[in-house]
């Protein structure tokens, strides 16, 4: 049976390794054995993230509109609780948008809530 050299397989591996540890300090860039491990815990951390993101807006969303419905006399927790009890179906990534760059209408909005 022929002999089966590998070297051209590794090189093709080690560099898609050292392109995706493009941009690490220190020899974590440039040699292999550190750029696997840096890359692997870097891909661990990118799921994790792709996780902790989606509760990192929904708190930032959260404060935006708490700081906005202040300034109309109520809180967060009684402003959606009167949305709820006047029917109106908006998530709270729109009610931010709305509080952020349509102060009229969030007025609007807010007014319906209060009288329900």
């Amino acid at each position: 049976m022929a002999r089966v050299k590998r070297g051209v397989t590794s090189h093709a591996k080690h560099k898609k390794t050292l392109k995706a540890a493009k941009g690490f300090y220190g020899r974590r860039k440039n040699t292999i054995r550190a750029a696997k491990a840096a890359v692997d815990r870097s891909m661990q951390y990118a799921t994790r993230d792709r996780r902790v993101k989606k509760r990192t807006f929904r708190a930032l969303w959260i404060q935006r509109l708490n700081a906005a419905v202040r300034e109309h006399g109520l809180t967060y927790s009684r402003f959606i609780a009167a949305l709820i009890k006047a029917n109106i179906v908006l998530d709270r990534k729109a009610l931010a948008d709305i509080a952020m760059n349509e102060p009229a209408a969030f007025a609007a909005i807010v007014e319906k809530a209060k009288a329900a």
